[in-house]
């Protein structure tokens, strides 16, 4: 079976209902796993009052499609979507859909979480946050390392 692949990068919000339903759709799949990351209003002690996140067009789409074959390649998967916004978004908003299906929930699951543990890590995506006190740039959290290590290492 090959599985079907959809990746954007986009500043348009997305649907999850209908990103749900996109992958959902095929009876041959026991399993749909699915991500949304959203702007939190906290980070680090800090008040958030807003998120900006600017990519390298084109580069990002690459790293986003090499996560995704590797993904393919480890697990049984039938759908699978990426979609991540970019630009200036408010407390609240959706930032990533992260959509897996699978014959079995195993493969959903750890796909879906590979696949958010590498995108934060080896993405090119530049987050800037809105503070009370003004605006800083966001490097990769040190557990987010560690976890995209532990796949790498095969532990998870």
């Amino acid at each position: 079976m090959t599985a079907k692949v959809k990746i954007a990068v986009q500043e348009a919000d997305f649907d999850h209902a209908q990103e749900y339903a996109r992958i959902a759709q095929d009876n041959n799949d026991g399993a749909v796993v699915t991500f949304c990351g959203k702007v939190r209003d906290f980070n680090e002690g800090n008040e958030i009052t807003r998120l900006t996140l600017e990519h390298y067009p084109g580069m990002t789409e690459s790293v986003l499609a090499q996560i995704c074959q590797q993904a393919l390649q480890r697990w049984s998967i039938n759908h699978l979507t990426v979609i991540h916004r970019v630009g200036s978004l408010d407390l609240g908003e959706q930032i990533v859909f992260i959509g897996v299906s699978s014959a079995h929930r195993g493969d959903a699951f750890a796909a879906c979480e590979y696949l958010i543990d590498f995108l934060k890590t080896k993405a090119p995506f530049w987050k800037l946050e809105a503070t009370h006190q003004g605006e800083r740039w966001l490097d990769a959290r040190d557990t987010d390392e560690v976890a995209a290590n532990t796949w790498q290492q095969g532990e998870a």
